[in-house]
């Protein structure tokens, strides 16, 4: 890639004070403008030991780089686009025209430190993330329950910190004590707070709210979500894609091919067409400046490392351009149902009650009975009637029967609450009509409970329908989907064929494959897969992991950063919300013409140069076309950084939300 330092490793990020991008390049702008600066000086001089004197000055600081990098590739065995540049400014320098080389050095020079400084953009808000980590924590020691200021480096796994209002956790950890919320959007972007009590994760760089709390250390500190965060980020920029694997395989060869094609042309005007030696040299001098391959080099990297940049600012995190670019040709997804496209945990849908009952205060005793269930519908139950607002009960008598459900006594009422069998057994006849709307919900994928009050009267009831309900999100994400390109949606699930159907149509998914266990999903992805799809599996990272692994592309939804997701997934959504995966597609279809528009453009620039010098281009115009061409494909990748989707997502664009740091 022109422009890069002697001491650069082709194969990939060398020791971490080495790494590109990390700090601005401001020696080279400086180079770059003292470049420039001599060059007028010398052009207004005129001839002269003067104007000599501010041209040498001008090569000097536009060509040590270059000289530098062209010598430390040679020594490796490697003919470099660095060593074209040098080599024309020479050449012209030879002829005596000393202006049109510091043009030329001037404009080079130009676009590698736009170059770098679009590496240091795509990396700076990492950096910005590390210096986040605080440096100290306030450790609470055992024995005695008094703290220490300690370096974070000496915790050790299962230690207890203590984290005061305002400031940031130190390290990945559960909280023990006290209760709290925390500003998690330098990790996930997630802008809203979020709650956090005895028993939940904390992460290392996120933000205490308005409590004191205990956290017991759960992961080291080089190895918490932050830390393996950067590490994926940083690996994503350093791997290669097919595009730039290609470009460096043949740029050795291709540079000698131009060294050649300079020679023949020299040859073939000084010796056939009778030119002169400096018309001749000159013509060389043109080819080697308008054949380098600088935009070509850098028409991938520009626009790949600017979307991975601007996908982990909004927690999109990609393993890799390869990655990138996968996602921006795929045409189906793939979904899990539960955890995914679902919230992965019951909720009340609907309550019916029988004629003259209200429903809410059908809820209300409901609840009062679940409230001493420990089942997870009796939970859903319960957190419905805390929503509506319904005043806690008291009940006596309280029985649980296993697999049937649960009654009591209340208000001189027998309250059951559970399936059939539950009212078999205490010979209570179901109301016709509560059987009979129970079937309705259990028709449309719903779980049904049964509610049976039975006093002095007339024996009554109703029902309460949950469900596994969609993600408020899910149907808006699946049509923005749909708007960025993908022809299908299918859902994969291990659950009922009635109760995933339900979900399909709620959503808007177009086919739906139930009852599988997670070797059968793979099973169903290479049957989509060997019918021509490039497909992507989207799961929470746990029993997906086969199927994420099988497909072209596996997404996994992070929820702060599980280990599998991190681990299995090409793509993570740090946060569970399905449309920044609408943003992830469409910005892995942009990155991926931004990459075909650049190289396009590069080469096709390269050829009406290369045509033009037979007609008389002069090397001034054929550096203004080399280098503008440059300029313009960094400018084009760069763009990613800044442009809207299409859509209103908040993953995308960053609209009343707080972006995240990263």
């Amino acid at each position: 890639m022109p422009g890069q330092s002697p001491t650069s490793n082709d194969e990939g990020p060398t020791a971490e004070a080495t790494r590109p991008g990390e700090a601005p390049p401001i020696r080279d702008a400086v180079a770059t403008a003292l470049c420039a600066a001599s060059a007028l000086a010398g052009w207004a001089f005129g001839h002269g030991p003067a104007s000599s004197l501010l041209y040498a000055l001008s090569y000097i600081a536009g060509g040590t780089t270059a000289s530098l990098t062209a010598v430390a590739e040679l020594t490796r065995g490697r003919l470099g686009v660095d060593l074209l540049m040098v080599l024309a400014a020479a050449g012209a320098a030879a002829l005596g025209d000393w202006g049109e080389g510091a043009v030329l050095l001037f404009l080079f020079s130009l676009s590698n430190t736009l170059e770098a400084y679009a590496m240091y953009r795509t990396t700076r808000s990492i950096d910005a993330l590390i210096r986040l980590r605080p440096r100290e924590a306030s450790r609470v020691r055992a024995s005695d329950g008094g703290e220490d200021r300690v370096p974070i480096e000496v915790l050790q796994i299962g230690e207890v910190v203590r984290v005061r209002p305002g400031e940031r956790f130190p390290v990945d950890g559960e909280v023990t004590d006290g209760s709290t919320w925390a500003d998690e959007s330098t990790l996930t972007g997630e802008s809203e707070p979020v709650g956090k009590s005895v028993g939940d994760p904390v992460f290392a760089g996120t933000i205490n709210g308005r409590g004191s709390v205990l956290v017991r250390m759960t992961r080291a500190v080089a190895d918490t979500t932050l830390e393996r965060i950067v590490r994926m980020v940083r690996e994503a920029q350093a791997e290669k894609t097919d595009a730039q694997r290609l470009v460096e395989s043949w740029r050795g060869p291709y540079v000698a091919g131009v060294l050649l094609a300079a020679v023949i042309v020299f040859v073939g005007s000084w010796f056939l067409h009778r030119q002169g030696f400096a018309d001749s040299f000159y013509h060389a001098m043109v080819i080697l400046v308008v054949s380098s391959p600088c935009a070509v080099v850098v028409g991938a990297p520009a626009a790949l490392l600017s979307a991975i940049a601007r996908a982990a600012r909004h927690g999109v995190l990609f393993k890799g351009g390869a990655s990138l670019e996968m996602l921006g040709s795929v045409d189906t997804i793939a979904f899990d149902k539960t955890g995914t496209i679902t919230r992965g945990r019951p909720s009340v849908a609907g309550v019916w009650a029988d004629v003259g009952v209200d429903p809410d205060l059908m809820l209300g005793l409901a609840a009062a009975v679940e409230r001493r269930s420990e089942h997870p519908l009796a939970a859903a139950v319960v957190a419905e009637a805390d929503r509506r607002g319904l005043v806690a009960r008291e009940v006596d008598d309280f029985e649980t029967h296993t697999g049937e459900g649960v009654h009591a006594h209340l208000d001189g009422l027998w309250v059951g609450v559970g399936r059939e069998a539950l009212f078999a057994s205490h010979d209570l006849p179901v109301p016709p009509d509560v059987a009979a709307a129970g079937d309705r919900f259990r028709e449309q994928g719903r779980t049904a409970l049964l509610i049976v009050l039975a006093g002095d009267g007339p024996t009554t009831g109703g029902v309460i329908a949950l469900a596994d309900l969609p993600r408020p999100d899910a149907a808006a994400a699946i049509g923005s989907l749909r708007r960025s390109g993908i022809s299908q949606i299918v859902i994969l699930t291990g659950d009922h064929e009635r109760v995933a159907r339900a979900v399909a149509r709620e959503v808007g998914a177009d086919d739906v494959r139930s009852d599988l266990l997670p070797a059968e999903k793979v099973v169903e992805l290479r049957r989509l897969m060997n019918a021509g799809r490039c497909l992507a599996m989207v799961g929470d990272g746990v029993n997906d992991a086969p199927a994420m692994a099988a497909a072209d592309v596996g997404i996994a939804m992070g929820g702060g950063g599980t280990d599998v997701a991190l681990e299995v997934a090409d793509v993570v959504l740090m946060r569970d919300d399905l449309r920044a995966l609408s943003f992830a597609v469409w910005l892995g279809r942009r990155a991926r013409r931004r990459v075909h528009q650049n190289l396009a453009f590069a080469f096709g620039v390269i050829g009406v140069l290369a045509l033009s010098t037979f007609f008389g281009l002069p090397l001034w115009l054929g550096v203004v076309g080399h280098e503008g061409s440059t300029l313009l494909v960094v400018l084009n990748g760069l763009r990613l950084l800044w442009e809207r989707p299409p859509s209103e997502s908040p993953a995308g664009d960053g609209q009343g939300k707080r972006e995240s740091v990263l």
